[in-house]
């Protein structure tokens, strides 16, 4: 088996990944970082109709006619095949039953022929949004330290926390791709955006694992003498394989997903399917090519480039 010098390659796949962070912070500068009516707050309406609706269109005619900002899109429920509007309004006061009928008096002298029929409203208080915003955050934040405190547990014999540490910068590397995906394709941040970098966490950190897995194996076959260096690139070598296989099968399933979502037009798998398959090999990537290295670059700056006997 030939090893991959993957540590002698370690400032090209930083530069890899810097490129990737100085995009996603030049397009939130650009696009800026949207929120959802569900962490913003404001009110969604839905509309059944028939025909066709252009709802860039519509969310514009609903934007002249309340002067404030108005967003729509079309939807179609999978149990019955039936075609919907939905209009969003972020704002920071509910929607008035005013506001409501001028909605919908609007949209019906727009598309006259499209038999628009109100199915339904729901309202979020900014106050809310907010803080389901927060609890979202906190709950990444919790993964983050969980995971730091169970690796430097299980892998204390190969450095413990610095394993561990390592691990969740790889690991806020993926949550940064997921987070300007969401900015790039002007997704708005909702609890799609959430569950998505949890998700990836679990994947990333699931590779992440198996990769000190074998380092820990390999230091008691290889010897106290192996260097730092040759010890991780012979364990990622070893691992990659099954890691690349692994974010494969999930890459095509997620793919999948998102086409079956592309063609019956749910925004809100859709929303979720496009950011985990960036999200997928992003955690891939950072697993071979950012936390192996890094930790071998702290082990090597604290002075020992030989791992100490278990």
């Amino acid at each position: 088996m030939k090893v991959i010098d993957f540590f002698k390659q370690r400032y090209i796949y930083f530069g890899i990944s810097l490129c990737i962070i100085l995009t996603g912070v030049i397009f939130a500068f650009v696009n800026g970082i949207k929120l959802d009516i569900t962490f913003q707050g404001g009110s969604v309406l839905q509309y059944t109709y028939i025909g066709t609706i252009n709802s860039e269109e519509a969310g514009a005619l609903v934007q002249d006619a309340l002067g404030k900002p108005a967003s729509a899109l079309e939807q179609t429920t999978f149990a019955n095949d039936e075609q919907q509007l939905i209009i969003n309004l972020a704002e920071k006061e509910t929607m008035t039953s005013q506001e409501q009928e001028i909605i919908t008096s609007t949209l019906t002298t727009a598309y006259p022929d499209a038999q628009l029929t109100f199915a339904g409203s729901n309202s979020v208080e900014p106050s809310t949004g907010k803080r389901f915003f927060t609890q979202g955050l906190l709950a990444i934040l919790l993964s983050f330290g969980l995971i730091l405190v169970y690796v430097g547990y299980r892998f204390s014999k190969i450095g413990g926390f610095s394993a561990g540490f390592m691990a969740i910068v790889a690991l806020f590397h993926d949550a940064f791709v997921v987070t300007s995906v969401f900015i790039v394709f002007q997704i708005p941040l909702n609890d799609s955006f959430i569950a998505a970098v949890l998700t990836i966490i679990g994947f990333s950190i699931n590779d992440t694992i198996v990769i000190y897995d074998r380092i820990r194996e390999n230091k008691l076959l290889m010897g106290a003498k192996t260097s730092t260096a040759d010890l991780v690139n012979t364990s990622i070598t070893q691992s990659m394989s099954r890691s690349i296989n692994t974010n494969i099968a999930v890459f095509v399933s997620i793919t999948i997903v998102y086409i079956f979502a592309q063609i019956y037009n749910i925004e809100s798998i859709k929303d979720f399917a496009l950011p985990m398959m960036f999200g997928t090999i992003s955690g891939c990537y950072s697993t071979i090519c950012i936390a192996g290295p890094l930790w071998t670059m702290w082990k090597n700056n604290h002075g020992s480039s030989k791992l100490k006997r278990a």
